[in-house]
């Protein structure tokens, strides 16, 4: 999995970015929860060049048409999410949440705080 804060801080294709490149399959997860600033966009512009035809798995909660907002350099966005949504296949999970039910079914109240109902 990758993390913007773990990309490095530069156009070129450093160590840590260079291991990014070696697997099989890369997951990015939870991929475009919030903006990224433009030396992180020209990174993950390289690393998903140096990936071309490999396997990236991408997970969001938004749509790839709400990405491209996320991205500082329009021309970075355009180029970079052409290549990841017109060679991919898209797999739609519409539906509710597992999260809630992972969430305790009866939280304790902070003291002093009354539980909302």
């Amino acid at each position: 999995m990758i993390n913007p804060k773990i990309i490095p801080q530069s156009a070129n294709v450093t160590t840590p970015l260079r291991e990014l490149v070696r697997p099989d399959v890369l997951i990015l997860d939870d991929f475009a929860m919030r903006q990224l600033s433009a030396a992180q966009a020209d990174d993950l512009y390289e690393l998903v060049s140096e990936r071309q035809g490999r396997s990236l798995i991408i997970t969001s909660n938004r749509a790839p048409s709400d990405w491209y907002p996320l991205f500082p350099n329009p021309v970075v966005a355009e180029s970079l999410l052409d290549r990841l949504i017109n060679t991919s296949h898209q797999v739609i999970m519409n539906g509710p949440s597992y999260r809630p039910n992972k969430r305790p079914k009866n939280p304790t109240s902070k003291p002093g705080k009354p539980s909302v109902k």
